[in-house]
């Protein structure tokens, strides 16, 4: 008899070995839930890279933008300034051509001269204000003289001392007038 009570002994000590096995550890259990897998770490890790990687490209895009705002910027302000050097041979151009001369090939040329000066202004977007007649307009046009003149609307520009020029909408030079009262 004793076989027997050993046999069921060892039968009930396996059977509660089998069942403590199969239950989980709530030790080992909450100690697998606060440390992350490796998979787990690796979809963290390429988050934030991922993350990075927009973050880096959103800036280059706006570096991208604004470097091009800044070079369309600059372009006209040279032109402006540049032009504004060159301004004055295009008086001296103007008073040549009308001053007297006898020798018309010669006057010829000097029109060719300004023709070839009207070109390049045209070129490079600089237009001449429109003043002799106009309403006086102090955005465009610099008032160096007033005149009575009851034949000329109030207001009125009667006569340019000096072209004015525009790029666009800014202003390279101001046309000098003379404006009736």
């Amino acid at each position: 008899m004793s076989a027997k009570k050993d046999d069921k002994k060892k039968i009930k000590e396996t059977e509660i070995d089998e069942t403590v096995n199969q239950q989980p550890d709530s030790a080992e259990e909450s100690h697998s839930e606060k440390e992350p897998s490796e998979l787990d770490k690796l979809k963290e890790e390429n988050a934030a890279l991922s993350d990075k990687y927009l973050r880096i490209l959103a800036e280059y895009d706006n570096f991208r933008k604004r470097s091009q705002k800044e070079r369309d910027a600059i372009y006209p302000e040279a032109v402006a300034s540049a032009v504004e050097k060159i301004l004055p041979v295009m008086d001296n151009i103007d008073r040549a051509l009308a001053a007297d001369c006898s020798d018309a090939e010669f006057k010829k040329g000097i029109e060719l001269i300004k023709q070839s000066f009207d070109d390049a202004l045209s070129k490079l977007g600089i237009s001449e204000i429109k003043a002799m007649g106009e309403q006086f307009d102090p955005n465009f046009h610099n008032a160096v003289m007033h005149v009575e003149d009851d034949s000329a609307e109030e207001n009125t520009i009667v006569e340019v001392f000096q072209k004015g020029y525009v790029l666009g909408d800014r202003v390279v030079r101001f046309a000098m007038v003379k404006v009736a009262n």
